[in-house]
């Protein structure tokens, strides 16, 4: 192999390793998630939890979504670093707390779900972050028409 041939090859591989890297740090950075914050008991409650009578969500210092009980917000975010601060009043009337949550979201979820009277709770993190999958609508699942000859109206002429 000559002189020229190896600094051929010498250069391909900087700028396939530049690409790889660039390719995995876009990954990490501009994954996008859309986070849905509930404020109602959780369905796999074990314990003693108290929803509060209103949670206001700020990220990245913008009020995102005021719930009271039984409500669900949203955010975008971009990232898989995600902080955000919670204004929590357990009950109508009463003193507001202020509550700053950091957390690394899952890369394999887009739509995240996260509960907050069992995340403020203290349980596991299996316990109040969920995947967020929708449902079809009653339109989209509607029986449609099925149509079994494929040939029925082509060759009418108006006869």
């Amino acid at each position: 192999m000559n002189k020229a041939n190896k600094k051929t090859w010498i250069y391909r591989f900087a700028a396939l390793a530049a690409v790889l890297l660039v390719a995995a740090a876009m990954f990490i950075i501009g994954r996008g998630h859309t986070v849905y914050f509930d404020n109602k008991m959780p369905e796999n409650a074990s314990g003693n939890i108290e929803v509060p009578y209103s949670i206001e969500v700020f990220v990245n210092g913008e009020k995102v979504a005021k719930l009271k009980d039984g409500d669900r917000g949203m955010a975008e975010t971009m990232g898989q670093n995600f902080k955000m601060e919670l204004l929590v009043t357990k009950e109508k009337g009463g003193k507001t707390s202020k509550i700053e949550v950091g957390m690394s979201l899952p890369y394999n979820m887009d739509g995240i779900i996260l509960n907050l009277p069992a995340m403020l709770a203290g349980m596991d993190e299996s316990q109040y972050l969920t995947e967020f999958i929708p449902t079809p609508s009653s339109e989209d699942t509607e029986d449609e028409e099925v149509v079994t000859d494929d040939t029925e109206g082509l060759m009418d002429f108006g006869e």
